[in-house]
């Protein structure tokens, strides 16, 4: 990536970080679920963020999808949560592992062929035995026979620069998935589900050195096809680690932004609270703060304990446990259990 790439996405990740948005409740979660989404979308599935929730979650199939389209997304989803454990481990990435891995990715849709150089299954994540190009009037891709040779090198080269890189080095690290994207997908090995898979490969590498994974948004496709198409005609890989780059820099500003807008709701929800405290049930300003305060901390919390609130507040046990119970008489907060597990849940943050 460009100097001036680097040193943005340098300082947005380290805002990210300050602002402690991957600490929100099920932000991994939901982050996966995006990138899941969004790479089947690019593939033409029309799943939606909050269906793939329902669909993962509570196993609710949606009446406006078809089967195949939801079977990519539990398939993608199998994938990354394999991949994501095995990537922990460190371990050689080999030609049979990426077979085993679009094998989980193709798993439910993918087809059988019966080709010149043989039947194969891309079910089973096995290699293409026929000639493919890039869409009508594309450009083709290599020789289906050059595919295991060309495999086998990349793995070579791509395990040769993960034992070399600086884990340290976030932006080294960012070019690497890129370059391991582009060669893969390049490379073509399978009949289907290329795409999918080389982008799984770039965020399992990502998440290998523990960097927030990159998205490819269905709104970025176009982008990210040209960049494909660029780097291919003009080999010069710079153009796609610079176009993803752009692209994770993009999304990082929006996602920041949307948090820093929900956090300014918050404070005036504080202020409106803190005033009616006051005035409705005569608080004193000085302790309606601190109610106020727990209140805005534990609104996007689904459960906590009277503990939470010491360790976040530094408040002795006693004094966390009567605040508690003052907001739970005021109606925000709801106790569960008997006072050795008691739990409280969040109701409602009123405006009025």
């Amino acid at each position: 990536m460009t100097p001036e790439n680097s040193d943005i996405l340098l300082k947005l990740l380290d805002r990210h970080r300050r602002l402690g948005i991957a600490e929100q409740i099920d932000y991994d979660k939901f982050y996966l679920y995006s990138i899941i989404v969004h790479s089947t979308a690019i593939e033409g599935s029309t799943v939606t963020e909050v269906e793939a929730q329902l669909l993962f979650d509570e196993g609710i199939t949606s009446s406006k999808r078809t089967m195949q389209e939801q079977q990519m997304n539990l398939d993608l989803k199998v994938a990354y949560e394999y991949g994501r454990e095995w990537i922990k481990q460190h371990q050689p990435i080999t030609v049979d592992w990426l077979i085993l891995l679009a094998s989980k990715v193709m798993a439910r849709t993918g087809r059988e062929y019966s080709a010149l150089g043989g039947n194969f299954s891309a079910a089973k994540g096995e290699l293409r035995k026929l000639n493919v190009s890039a869409g009508i009037g594309g450009k083709s891709y290599m020789s289906y026979l050059k595919v295991p040779e060309r495999l086998a090198a990349f793995c070579d080269e791509l395990n040769r620069r993960r034992k070399a890189i600086d884990p340290t080095d976030v932006c080294a690290v960012y070019d690497l998935s890129f370059w391991a994207h582009y060669e893969l997908v390049t490379i073509h090995p399978w009949a289907d589900g290329n795409g999918r898979t080389s982008r799984l490969l770039m965020n399992l590498l990502q998440m290998e050195f523990v960097v927030l994974p990159t998205k490819v948004l269905k709104e970025d496709k176009a982008t990210y096809i040209q960049a494909l198409i660029d780097t291919r005609e003009k080999e010069d890989i710079a153009i796609f680690q610079n176009c993803m780059t752009s692209l994770h820099i993009q999304h990082l500003k929006n996602d920041i932004d949307q948090y820093q807008g929900s956090i300014s709701e918050k404070m005036v929800d504080k202020r409106v609270l803190r005033k009616k405290m006051v005035d409705k049930w005569s608080v004193k300003p000085t302790l309606a703060d601190k109610l106020a305060d727990i209140l805005t901390y534990v609104a996007d919390k689904e459960e906590f304990t009277t503990e939470i609130i010491v360790r976040q507040f530094g408040f002795t046990f006693t004094t966390a446990k009567r605040y508690l119970r003052q907001l739970t008489e005021f109606g925000y907060l709801e106790a569960h259990g008997g006072n050795r597990n008691r739990t409280y849940r969040f109701m409602q943050l009123k405006n009025s």
